[in-house]
Protein backbone atom coordinates (compact mmCIF):
# COMPACT_ATOMS: atom_id res chain seq x y z
CA UNK A 1 0.00 0.00 0.00
CA UNK A 2 0.83 3.62 -0.74
CA UNK A 3 0.66 5.51 2.26
CA UNK A 4 0.64 9.85 1.67
CA UNK A 5 2.56 10.49 5.25
CA UNK A 6 6.03 11.50 5.63
CA UNK A 7 6.84 7.79 6.84
CA UNK A 8 5.13 5.98 4.00
CA UNK A 9 6.75 8.01 0.96
CA UNK A 10 10.12 6.95 2.43
CA UNK A 11 9.15 3.89 0.52
CA UNK A 12 10.61 5.42 -2.76
CA UNK A 13 10.54 2.19 -4.16
CA UNK A 14 6.83 1.54 -4.31
CA UNK A 15 5.56 4.77 -5.13
CA UNK A 16 8.02 4.75 -8.42
CA UNK A 17 7.03 1.91 -9.36
CA UNK A 18 3.88 3.51 -9.66
CA UNK A 19 4.75 6.01 -11.77
CA UNK A 20 5.21 8.83 -8.72
CA UNK A 21 7.39 11.60 -8.80
CA UNK A 22 8.53 12.60 -5.04
CA UNK A 23 10.10 14.95 -3.58
CA UNK A 24 14.35 14.74 -4.03
CA UNK A 25 14.87 17.24 -1.75
CA UNK A 26 15.58 17.04 2.22
CA UNK A 27 11.74 17.63 3.00
CA UNK A 28 12.70 17.51 6.80
CA UNK A 29 15.06 20.08 6.23
CA UNK A 30 12.71 22.31 4.32
CA UNK A 31 10.35 22.22 7.15
CA UNK A 32 12.77 22.96 9.53
CA UNK A 33 13.68 26.45 7.39
CA UNK A 34 10.39 26.92 6.50
CA UNK A 35 8.81 27.40 10.25
CA UNK A 36 12.43 29.50 11.26
CA UNK A 37 12.31 31.78 8.64
CA UNK A 38 8.53 31.58 6.78
CA UNK A 39 8.64 33.67 3.78
CA UNK A 40 5.60 32.99 1.59
CA UNK A 41 1.95 31.81 4.05
CA UNK A 42 -1.01 31.68 1.67
CA UNK A 43 -4.81 31.62 2.32
CA UNK A 44 -6.97 29.18 1.45
CA UNK A 45 -5.88 25.55 1.21
CA UNK A 46 -8.16 24.79 -1.87
CA UNK A 47 -7.25 22.52 -5.15
CA UNK A 48 -6.11 25.70 -7.32
CA UNK A 49 -3.36 26.46 -4.30
CA UNK A 50 -2.49 22.61 -4.00
CA UNK A 51 -1.93 22.67 -7.91
CA UNK A 52 -0.68 25.54 -9.05
CA UNK A 53 1.39 27.64 -6.12
CA UNK A 54 2.50 24.43 -4.21
CA UNK A 55 3.64 22.39 -7.35
CA UNK A 56 5.90 26.02 -8.66
CA UNK A 57 7.50 25.88 -5.30
CA UNK A 58 7.76 22.07 -5.21
CA UNK A 59 9.80 22.25 -8.70
CA UNK A 60 11.94 25.53 -7.27
CA UNK A 61 12.81 23.57 -4.45
CA UNK A 62 14.21 20.46 -6.10
CA UNK A 63 16.22 22.44 -8.50
CA UNK A 64 17.82 24.24 -5.51
CA UNK A 65 16.29 27.63 -6.16
CA UNK A 66 14.50 27.59 -3.27
CA UNK A 67 14.87 26.42 0.53
CA UNK A 68 11.82 27.17 2.29
CA UNK A 69 8.29 26.06 1.23
CA UNK A 70 4.94 27.46 1.72
CA UNK A 71 3.00 27.81 4.74
CA UNK A 72 -1.02 27.35 4.13
CA UNK A 73 -3.53 28.95 6.41
CA UNK A 74 -7.46 28.14 6.36
CA UNK A 75 -10.00 30.66 7.66
CA UNK A 76 -13.03 29.33 6.54
CA UNK A 77 -13.09 25.61 7.07
CA UNK A 78 -11.12 24.14 9.67
CA UNK A 79 -11.37 20.49 8.82
CA UNK A 80 -9.87 20.69 5.67
CA UNK A 81 -6.61 21.42 7.79
CA UNK A 82 -8.02 18.69 10.76
CA UNK A 83 -9.08 15.92 8.35
CA UNK A 84 -6.65 16.40 5.27
CA UNK A 85 -3.60 18.24 5.64
CA UNK A 86 -2.26 17.04 8.91
CA UNK A 87 -2.98 13.64 8.88
CA UNK A 88 -0.99 13.61 5.21
CA UNK A 89 1.71 15.65 7.11
CA UNK A 90 0.81 18.37 4.23
CA UNK A 91 1.31 16.12 1.83
CA UNK A 92 -0.64 16.06 -1.47
CA UNK A 93 -0.89 14.09 -4.87
CA UNK A 94 -1.49 16.20 -8.17
CA UNK A 95 -2.60 14.45 -11.04
CA UNK A 96 -1.70 16.47 -14.04
CA UNK A 97 -3.83 15.16 -17.09
CA UNK A 98 -3.07 16.00 -20.40
CA UNK A 99 -4.89 16.43 -23.60
CA UNK A 100 -3.30 13.54 -24.69
CA UNK A 101 -4.40 11.11 -22.09
CA UNK A 102 -1.65 10.99 -20.15
CA UNK A 103 -1.90 11.49 -16.70
CA UNK A 104 1.05 12.76 -14.49
CA UNK A 105 1.19 11.92 -11.05
CA UNK A 106 3.11 13.45 -8.42
CA UNK A 107 3.65 13.80 -4.64
CA UNK A 108 3.34 17.65 -3.67
CA UNK A 109 5.96 18.22 -0.31
CA UNK A 110 5.84 21.83 -0.54
CA UNK A 111 3.86 22.90 1.82
CA UNK A 112 5.68 22.98 5.38
CA UNK A 113 3.44 24.13 7.68
CA UNK A 114 -0.84 23.77 7.95
CA UNK A 115 -2.25 26.66 10.09
CA UNK A 116 -6.34 27.14 11.26
CA UNK A 117 -7.09 30.92 11.52
CA UNK A 118 -9.18 30.60 14.98
CA UNK A 119 -8.87 33.14 16.87
CA UNK A 120 -10.70 31.18 19.70
CA UNK A 121 -7.90 28.65 19.64
CA UNK A 122 -4.88 30.54 21.36
CA UNK A 123 -2.07 28.22 19.60
CA UNK A 124 -3.41 28.19 16.44
CA UNK A 125 -3.36 32.00 16.34
CA UNK A 126 -0.57 32.82 18.74
CA UNK A 127 1.55 30.95 15.71
CA UNK A 128 -0.07 33.11 13.30
CA UNK A 129 0.88 35.74 15.34
CA UNK A 130 4.63 34.84 14.98
CA UNK A 131 4.91 33.80 11.23
CA UNK A 132 3.68 37.62 10.82
CA UNK A 133 6.39 39.15 13.23
CA UNK A 134 9.17 37.38 11.07
CA UNK A 135 10.99 40.19 9.45
CA UNK A 136 11.86 36.85 6.86
CA UNK A 137 7.79 36.87 5.66
CA UNK A 138 7.82 38.15 2.21
CA UNK A 139 4.45 37.24 0.63
CA UNK A 140 0.78 36.99 2.48
CA UNK A 141 -1.64 35.81 -0.64
CA UNK A 142 -5.05 34.54 -1.09
CA UNK A 143 -7.27 32.41 -3.10
CA UNK A 144 -10.63 32.56 -0.87
CA UNK A 145 -12.90 33.66 -3.80
CA UNK A 146 -13.82 37.29 -4.31
CA UNK A 147 -16.88 36.99 -1.77
CA UNK A 148 -13.87 36.20 0.79
CA UNK A 149 -12.88 39.73 0.91
CA UNK A 150 -16.48 40.78 1.62
CA UNK A 151 -16.50 38.30 4.72
CA UNK A 152 -16.11 40.48 7.70
CA UNK A 153 -15.13 37.65 10.11
CA UNK A 154 -12.53 36.48 7.92
CA UNK A 155 -10.71 39.58 7.08
CA UNK A 156 -11.15 40.90 10.45
CA UNK A 157 -8.87 38.35 11.61
CA UNK A 158 -6.39 38.85 8.87
CA UNK A 159 -6.06 42.71 9.48
CA UNK A 160 -5.49 41.49 12.68
CA UNK A 161 -2.77 39.51 11.90
CA UNK A 162 -1.31 42.69 9.71
CA UNK A 163 -1.52 44.61 12.89
CA UNK A 164 1.04 42.19 14.10
CA UNK A 165 3.31 43.05 11.67
CA UNK A 166 2.78 47.06 11.96
CA UNK A 167 3.45 46.54 16.08
CA UNK A 168 6.94 44.16 15.01
CA UNK A 169 8.35 47.21 13.46
CA UNK A 170 6.22 48.27 10.57
CA UNK A 171 7.88 45.06 8.52
CA UNK A 172 7.67 45.11 5.02
CA UNK A 173 5.36 42.44 2.92
CA UNK A 174 3.37 42.01 -0.19
CA UNK A 175 -0.38 40.98 0.20
CA UNK A 176 -1.75 39.45 -2.86
CA UNK A 177 -4.66 38.42 -4.47
CA UNK A 178 -4.34 35.20 -6.46
CA UNK A 179 -8.03 34.75 -6.93
CA UNK A 180 -9.60 34.80 -10.79
CA UNK A 181 -11.63 38.50 -10.31
CA UNK A 182 -10.91 41.45 -11.68
CA UNK A 183 -8.53 44.14 -10.12
CA UNK A 184 -8.22 41.76 -7.22
CA UNK A 185 -5.08 43.50 -5.40
CA UNK A 186 -7.27 46.60 -5.34
CA UNK A 187 -10.02 44.47 -4.12
CA UNK A 188 -8.07 43.15 -1.30
CA UNK A 189 -6.22 46.59 -0.08
CA UNK A 190 -9.90 48.35 -0.14
CA UNK A 191 -11.43 45.67 2.29
CA UNK A 192 -7.98 45.91 4.73
CA UNK A 193 -8.58 49.59 4.33
CA UNK A 194 -12.15 49.93 5.56
CA UNK A 195 -11.32 47.48 8.51
CA UNK A 196 -8.05 49.51 9.65
CA UNK A 197 -10.23 53.10 9.53
CA UNK A 198 -12.94 51.79 11.55
CA UNK A 199 -10.48 50.32 14.02
CA UNK A 200 -8.44 53.58 14.05
CA UNK A 201 -11.58 55.36 14.78
CA UNK A 202 -13.07 53.22 17.24
CA UNK A 203 -9.22 53.21 18.93
CA UNK A 204 -8.84 50.10 18.51
CA UNK A 205 -5.38 50.76 16.82
CA UNK A 206 -2.62 52.89 16.25
CA UNK A 207 -3.85 55.88 13.71
CA UNK A 208 -0.51 55.16 11.87
CA UNK A 209 -1.26 51.61 11.26
CA UNK A 210 -3.45 52.90 7.56
CA UNK A 211 -0.58 54.79 6.80
CA UNK A 212 1.61 51.92 6.98
CA UNK A 213 -1.14 49.78 4.99
CA UNK A 214 -1.29 52.67 2.19
CA UNK A 215 2.53 52.78 2.13
CA UNK A 216 3.77 50.96 -0.79
CA UNK A 217 7.21 51.06 -0.20
CA UNK A 218 6.36 48.84 3.01
CA UNK A 219 3.10 47.28 2.23
CA UNK A 220 2.15 46.28 -1.89
CA UNK A 221 -1.04 44.99 -2.85
CA UNK A 222 -0.14 43.73 -6.25
CA UNK A 223 -2.68 42.95 -9.41
CA UNK A 224 -2.40 39.32 -10.37
CA UNK A 225 -3.98 37.35 -13.23
CA UNK A 226 -4.46 33.56 -12.65
CA UNK A 227 -5.77 30.98 -14.67
CA UNK A 228 -5.78 27.48 -14.06
CA UNK A 229 -8.66 25.08 -14.03
CA UNK A 230 -8.84 22.83 -11.07
CA UNK A 231 -11.91 20.90 -11.09
CA UNK A 232 -13.35 18.72 -7.85
CA UNK A 233 -11.29 15.84 -7.49
CA UNK A 234 -12.90 13.00 -10.16
CA UNK A 235 -13.91 9.61 -9.40
CA UNK A 236 -11.85 8.44 -12.33
CA UNK A 237 -8.75 9.56 -10.91
CA UNK A 238 -9.23 8.64 -7.09
CA UNK A 239 -9.78 4.69 -8.81
CA UNK A 240 -6.98 5.30 -10.54
CA UNK A 241 -4.93 6.01 -7.76
CA UNK A 242 -7.12 3.34 -5.49
CA UNK A 243 -5.70 0.88 -8.07
CA UNK A 244 -2.27 1.93 -7.79
CA UNK A 245 -2.48 1.27 -3.68
CA UNK A 246 -3.15 4.75 -2.21
CA UNK A 247 -4.44 4.27 1.16
CA UNK A 248 -7.55 6.52 1.97
CA UNK A 249 -7.83 7.58 -1.28
CA UNK A 250 -11.87 8.13 -0.86
CA UNK A 251 -12.46 11.85 -0.89
CA UNK A 252 -13.63 13.65 2.38
CA UNK A 253 -16.96 15.79 2.61
CA UNK A 254 -16.67 18.13 5.40
CA UNK A 255 -19.62 19.31 7.49
CA UNK A 256 -19.45 22.97 5.56
CA UNK A 257 -19.96 20.30 2.39
CA UNK A 258 -16.38 21.17 0.85
CA UNK A 259 -15.18 18.50 -0.90
CA UNK A 260 -11.45 17.52 -0.07
CA UNK A 261 -9.29 14.93 -1.12
CA UNK A 262 -5.61 13.40 -1.04
CA UNK A 263 -5.30 14.10 -4.38
CA UNK A 264 -6.35 17.55 -6.85
CA UNK A 265 -6.48 16.45 -10.76
CA UNK A 266 -5.89 19.29 -12.62
CA UNK A 267 -5.00 20.33 -16.24
CA UNK A 268 -1.48 20.94 -17.67
CA UNK A 269 -2.21 24.32 -18.96
CA UNK A 270 -1.65 27.92 -16.21
CA UNK A 271 -0.81 31.09 -16.03
CA UNK A 272 0.17 33.28 -13.03
CA UNK A 273 0.97 37.19 -14.30
CA UNK A 274 2.08 39.62 -11.12
CA UNK A 275 2.76 42.78 -10.77
CA UNK A 276 6.09 43.09 -9.57
CA UNK A 277 5.70 44.91 -5.96
CA UNK A 278 7.50 43.21 -3.27
CA UNK A 279 8.55 45.56 -0.47
CA UNK A 280 10.54 42.83 1.02
CA UNK A 281 11.82 40.49 -2.14
CA UNK A 282 10.77 37.69 -3.27
CA UNK A 283 12.55 34.41 -4.70
CA UNK A 284 13.16 33.98 -8.21
CA UNK A 285 9.69 32.45 -8.58
CA UNK A 286 9.57 33.40 -12.90
CA UNK A 287 11.73 29.99 -12.55
CA UNK A 288 8.82 27.88 -11.77
CA UNK A 289 6.59 29.88 -14.83
CA UNK A 290 5.16 32.62 -12.52
CA UNK A 291 5.31 36.09 -14.75
CA UNK A 292 6.43 39.18 -13.33
CA UNK A 293 5.54 42.69 -14.76
CA UNK A 294 4.21 45.98 -14.82
CA UNK A 295 0.37 47.34 -13.12
CA UNK A 296 -0.55 47.75 -16.62
CA UNK A 297 0.47 44.33 -18.14
CA UNK A 298 -1.21 42.91 -15.40
CA UNK A 299 -4.69 44.73 -15.90
CA UNK A 300 -4.19 43.46 -20.14
CA UNK A 301 -3.54 39.87 -19.35
CA UNK A 302 -7.04 39.88 -16.99
CA UNK A 303 -8.88 41.61 -19.55
CA UNK A 304 -8.04 38.93 -22.12
CA UNK A 305 -8.60 36.27 -20.31
CA UNK A 306 -11.72 37.19 -18.38
CA UNK A 307 -13.20 39.59 -21.53
CA UNK A 308 -12.75 37.92 -24.20
CA UNK A 309 -10.58 34.33 -24.48
CA UNK A 310 -11.54 32.35 -21.51
CA UNK A 311 -14.30 33.50 -18.74
CA UNK A 312 -17.10 34.55 -21.56
CA UNK A 313 -16.40 31.21 -23.17
CA UNK A 314 -16.81 29.60 -19.80
CA UNK A 315 -20.40 31.17 -19.25
CA UNK A 316 -22.07 30.70 -22.13
CA UNK A 317 -21.09 26.63 -21.92
CA UNK A 318 -22.19 26.78 -18.57
CA UNK A 319 -25.65 28.05 -19.05
CA UNK A 320 -26.51 26.42 -22.28
CA UNK A 321 -24.95 22.92 -20.99
CA UNK A 322 -26.98 23.16 -17.61
CA UNK A 323 -29.62 23.55 -19.96
CA UNK A 324 -29.13 21.07 -22.52
CA UNK A 325 -28.25 18.68 -20.41
CA UNK A 326 -24.40 18.43 -20.11
CA UNK A 327 -22.42 17.14 -17.26
CA UNK A 328 -18.81 18.24 -18.62
CA UNK A 329 -17.38 20.95 -20.97
CA UNK A 330 -15.23 18.51 -23.09
CA UNK A 331 -18.76 16.73 -23.73
CA UNK A 332 -19.98 20.27 -24.85
CA UNK A 333 -16.87 20.93 -27.27
CA UNK A 334 -17.71 17.77 -29.32
CA UNK A 335 -21.41 19.59 -29.82
CA UNK A 336 -20.95 21.13 -32.94
CA UNK A 337 -23.17 23.72 -32.25
CA UNK A 338 -22.11 24.44 -28.80
CA UNK A 339 -18.36 24.26 -30.19
CA UNK A 340 -18.91 27.26 -32.79
CA UNK A 341 -20.84 28.98 -30.61
CA UNK A 342 -17.93 29.56 -28.76
CA UNK A 343 -15.85 29.82 -31.82
CA UNK A 344 -17.80 32.74 -33.01
CA UNK A 345 -18.00 34.33 -29.30
CA UNK A 346 -13.99 34.46 -28.89
CA UNK A 347 -12.84 34.80 -32.46
CA UNK A 348 -15.56 36.94 -34.25
CA UNK A 349 -16.84 39.07 -31.54
CA UNK A 350 -14.25 39.18 -28.66
CA UNK A 351 -11.09 39.45 -30.29
CA UNK A 352 -12.39 42.75 -32.16
CA UNK A 353 -11.70 44.49 -28.59
CA UNK A 354 -9.35 42.38 -27.23
CA UNK A 355 -6.42 43.86 -25.44
CA UNK A 356 -3.12 42.84 -26.33
CA UNK A 357 -0.54 42.14 -23.12
CA UNK A 358 2.11 41.36 -25.27
CA UNK A 359 3.47 38.86 -22.37
CA UNK A 360 1.16 36.40 -23.74
CA UNK A 361 -1.08 35.61 -27.14
CA UNK A 362 -4.27 36.86 -27.33
CA UNK A 363 -4.63 34.83 -30.44
CA UNK A 364 -2.49 31.40 -28.74
CA UNK A 365 -4.27 31.67 -25.24
CA UNK A 366 -7.69 31.28 -27.49
CA UNK A 367 -6.73 28.77 -29.71
CA UNK A 368 -5.55 26.72 -26.73
CA UNK A 369 -8.88 27.56 -25.05
CA UNK A 370 -10.59 26.08 -28.06
CA UNK A 371 -8.45 23.67 -29.06
CA UNK A 372 -7.04 22.06 -26.01
CA UNK A 373 -8.37 22.78 -22.62
CA UNK A 374 -12.03 23.18 -23.37
CA UNK A 375 -11.95 19.84 -25.39
CA UNK A 376 -9.82 17.68 -22.88
CA UNK A 377 -11.83 14.63 -22.45
CA UNK A 378 -9.44 14.21 -19.47
CA UNK A 379 -10.30 17.41 -17.53
CA UNK A 380 -13.70 16.88 -15.96
CA UNK A 381 -15.09 20.13 -15.34
CA UNK A 382 -18.82 20.51 -15.24
CA UNK A 383 -20.94 23.72 -16.71
CA UNK A 384 -23.28 23.51 -12.83
CA UNK A 385 -19.58 24.53 -11.51
CA UNK A 386 -19.08 26.93 -13.69
CA UNK A 387 -22.44 28.33 -13.38
CA UNK A 388 -22.02 29.39 -9.75
CA UNK A 389 -22.32 32.86 -9.22
CA UNK A 390 -23.39 33.71 -12.63
CA UNK A 391 -25.23 37.51 -12.10
CA UNK A 392 -21.52 38.36 -10.57
CA UNK A 393 -19.41 37.07 -13.77
CA UNK A 394 -21.62 39.01 -16.61
CA UNK A 395 -20.40 42.62 -16.30
CA UNK A 396 -16.94 41.54 -16.63
CA UNK A 397 -17.07 38.80 -19.35
CA UNK A 398 -19.80 40.72 -21.44
CA UNK A 399 -20.47 44.29 -19.94
CA UNK A 400 -17.12 45.25 -20.81
CA UNK A 401 -17.25 43.47 -24.38
CA UNK A 402 -20.36 45.82 -25.27
CA UNK A 403 -18.37 49.26 -23.61
CA UNK A 404 -15.99 48.55 -25.86
CA UNK A 405 -18.53 48.25 -29.06
CA UNK A 406 -20.10 51.20 -27.78
CA UNK A 407 -16.75 53.67 -27.41
CA UNK A 408 -15.61 51.99 -30.48
CA UNK A 409 -17.02 53.89 -33.94
CA UNK A 410 -15.60 51.38 -36.12
CA UNK A 411 -18.11 48.52 -34.20
CA UNK A 412 -21.71 47.94 -33.87
CA UNK A 413 -23.17 46.11 -31.30
CA UNK A 414 -25.51 44.81 -34.10
CA UNK A 415 -22.84 42.40 -34.71
CA UNK A 416 -22.70 40.95 -31.39
CA UNK A 417 -24.66 38.13 -32.08
CA UNK A 418 -23.54 35.40 -29.68
CA UNK A 419 -23.37 38.00 -26.56
CA UNK A 420 -27.24 39.05 -27.27
CA UNK A 421 -27.65 35.01 -27.53
CA UNK A 422 -26.22 34.44 -23.97
CA UNK A 423 -27.78 37.28 -22.51
CA UNK A 424 -31.09 35.27 -23.66
CA UNK A 425 -30.00 32.15 -22.86
CA UNK A 426 -29.38 33.53 -19.57
CA UNK A 427 -32.99 34.83 -18.87
CA UNK A 428 -34.28 31.49 -20.36
CA UNK A 429 -31.81 29.76 -17.15
CA UNK A 430 -33.44 31.39 -15.27
CA UNK A 431 -36.13 29.90 -15.58
CA UNK A 432 -34.86 26.27 -13.95
CA UNK A 433 -36.51 24.69 -17.35
CA UNK A 434 -34.32 22.86 -19.60
CA UNK A 435 -34.63 22.13 -23.28
CA UNK A 436 -36.61 18.62 -22.60
CA UNK A 437 -39.45 21.07 -20.54
CA UNK A 438 -37.69 19.60 -17.27
CA UNK A 439 -36.97 21.22 -14.03
CA UNK A 440 -33.15 21.84 -13.34
CA UNK A 441 -31.70 22.80 -10.30
CA UNK A 442 -30.04 25.95 -10.81
CA UNK A 443 -26.69 26.48 -9.35
CA UNK A 444 -25.81 28.61 -6.31
CA UNK A 445 -25.90 32.67 -7.01
CA UNK A 446 -26.29 35.34 -4.24
CA UNK A 447 -29.24 36.97 -6.37
CA UNK A 448 -31.05 34.21 -7.80
CA UNK A 449 -33.97 33.93 -6.00
CA UNK A 450 -34.24 37.79 -6.67
CA UNK A 451 -33.43 37.66 -10.49
CA UNK A 452 -35.76 34.54 -10.64
CA UNK A 453 -38.98 36.90 -8.70
CA UNK A 454 -38.71 39.41 -11.91
CA UNK A 455 -40.22 39.53 -15.61
CA UNK A 456 -37.43 39.29 -17.86
CA UNK A 457 -37.86 42.64 -19.19
CA UNK A 458 -37.47 43.75 -15.66
CA UNK A 459 -34.10 41.62 -15.26
CA UNK A 460 -32.58 43.25 -18.46
CA UNK A 461 -32.74 46.66 -16.93
CA UNK A 462 -30.30 45.61 -14.15
CA UNK A 463 -27.17 47.47 -15.05
CA UNK A 464 -25.66 45.87 -11.89
CA UNK A 465 -26.04 42.37 -13.70
CA UNK A 466 -24.94 43.15 -17.23
CA UNK A 467 -22.68 46.15 -16.45
CA UNK A 468 -24.23 48.25 -19.14
CA UNK A 469 -27.42 49.93 -19.72
CA UNK A 470 -28.64 46.88 -22.29
CA UNK A 471 -31.45 49.23 -23.61
CA UNK A 472 -28.99 52.14 -25.03
CA UNK A 473 -29.24 50.34 -27.90
CA UNK A 474 -31.44 47.70 -29.64
CA UNK A 475 -29.21 44.35 -27.62
CA UNK A 476 -32.15 44.41 -25.06
CA UNK A 477 -34.83 44.07 -27.93
CA UNK A 478 -32.71 41.31 -29.53
CA UNK A 479 -32.06 39.29 -26.43
CA UNK A 480 -35.98 39.27 -25.63
CA UNK A 481 -36.82 38.13 -28.79
CA UNK A 482 -34.39 35.45 -29.06
CA UNK A 483 -35.28 34.53 -25.27
CA UNK A 484 -39.00 34.29 -26.42
CA UNK A 485 -38.13 31.82 -29.30
CA UNK A 486 -36.33 29.87 -26.64
CA UNK A 487 -39.48 29.00 -25.09
CA UNK A 488 -40.96 25.33 -25.40
CA UNK A 489 -38.82 22.67 -25.49
CA UNK A 490 -36.13 21.67 -27.99
CA UNK A 491 -36.62 25.88 -28.85
CA UNK A 492 -33.26 26.11 -27.05
CA UNK A 493 -31.38 24.08 -29.42
CA UNK A 494 -33.35 25.41 -32.59
CA UNK A 495 -32.72 29.04 -31.32
CA UNK A 496 -28.62 28.12 -31.10
CA UNK A 497 -28.97 27.34 -34.69
CA UNK A 498 -30.56 29.61 -35.97
CA UNK A 499 -27.82 32.21 -34.78
CA UNK A 500 -24.70 30.31 -35.07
Amino acid sequence: MLKLTNEGIKDKKAWEEKGYKLPSYDREKMIENTRKNPTWIHFGAGNIFRAFQANVCEKLLDEGVIDTGLIVAEGYDYEIIEKYNRPSDDLSILATLKADGTVEKKVIGSIAESCILDEENEKEIERLREIFRAPSLQIVSFTITEKGYKTRAYMDKVVGLLLERYKAGKLPVSVVSMDNCSHNGDKLKEAVLEIAGEWAAAGKCDADFSAYLQDASLVAFPLTMIDKITPRPDDTVKEMLKADGLENAEPIVTSKHTYVAPFVNAEETEYLVIEDKFPNGRAAYEKGGFIFTDRETVDKTERMKVCTCLNPLHTALAIFGCMLGYKTIHDEMDDADLKKLVTTLGKDEGMKVVVDPKVLSPQEFLDAVLTKRLPNPFMPDTPQRIACDTSQKLPIRFGETIKAYRKDSSLNTADLKVVALVIAGYLRYLEGIDDEGNAFEQSPDPLLDELKALSPEEVLKREDVFGVNLYEDDLAERAMELYKQMQGAGNIRKTIKSIV
